[in-house]
């Protein structure tokens, strides 16, 4: 049995909830999940690599059991808390496994801190203009006039069976899902203030795409040991997103699952497989 541990850090007054498990001296890897979801994501990844790995998983701040941050939020934001994060919790050299909203925070911290990545996985993680899709139009919408209208037409991504669809779409079998994710993510986003702060950040998701060219350079000029594990019937970040990063990382390895956003919900098993292959080189 994997030992995980339930920890809060105080981040300059902020409080970082995050899960932890593996060996103290081993390879450390730094997961980071994505929108709606928190740390629970890897419930089934964490106990596969725990026995190779340092392993820590926070919420990110505005998500799960991690503090509620006041309007106006932003990736900056966030990428500003973790990059602290991981000086508390003492993870100076790490690979990362980004996710979703995930990427942005760890493509910063690359930016950031090149010498402290020994290594990069991305599960849906985009850094890509193609790797968008049409179901980021409404998204887009508000990116371009930010009026109440605009504002209040995403509320949509906010109700249980938006969750739900997240979830299940794409994944050939959707009785493969377990309702515990989609459930969990559902209670936080029905917390006061949640809808709000989640809208602020729909809004300067645009910060991250005008960001895209940064990282792109940083692949190129850096190339880390780079692994795309990606669900290929993601509604929202399409195969072509994948392919790109081995257009500035060659050796980039990618693979594709037969399955939708939330890949670790049906291949857990397949995933944690390739990374264990890829960091093991």
């Amino acid at each position: 049995m994997t030992a995980i541990n339930y920890r809060t850090a105080d981040v300059d007054g902020f409080k970082v909830f995050y899960r932890e498990a593996g060996p103290a001296d081993a390879p450390k890897l730094l997961l980071l999940h994505g929108f709606p979801s928190a740390g629970h994501m890897f419930r089934d990844l964490i106990p596969l690599l725990a026995d190779r790995f340092h392993l820590i998983a926070p919420d990110l701040p505005g998500f799960g059991n991690s503090d509620l941050p006041s309007r106006g939020h932003t990736f900056e934001r966030i990428a500003d808390v973790i990059d602290r994060f991981t000086e508390v919790v003492g993870f100076d050299r790490y690979a990362v496994y980004v996710f979703d909203y995930g990427a942005p925070t760890g493509f910063r911290l690359a930016v950031r801190h090149p010498e402290r990545i020994t290594a990069i996985i991305s599960q849906n993680g985009n850094a890509y203009e193609e790797g968008l899709s049409d179901g980021w139009n409404p998204i887009r919408a508000y990116w371009q006039d930010a009026s109440p209208a605009n504002r209040e037409a995403l509320r949509a991504f906010f109700t249980p069976e938006t969750t739900i669809w997240q979830y299940t779409h794409g994944v050939p079998e959707a009785a493969q899902v377990s309702p515990d994710g989609y459930s969990l993510d559902n209670f936080y986003l029905a917390r006061p203030g949640a809808h709000e702060v989640q809208l602020d950040l729909f809004g300067d998701y645009k910060s991250n795409v005008a960001l895209y060219p940064t990282f792109q350079q940083y692949f190129r000029t850096h190339k880390p040991p780079f692994l795309a594990v990606w669900g290929k019937n993601d509604p929202f970040f399409l195969p072509p997103g994948a392919e790109a990063f081995k257009r500035d990382i060659p050796d980039a390895a990618v693979h594709f699952f037969d399955t939708g956003h939330f890949a670790l919900e049906t291949h857990a098993a397949e995933i944690a497989a390739a990374i264990r292959d890829f960091l093991s080189r």
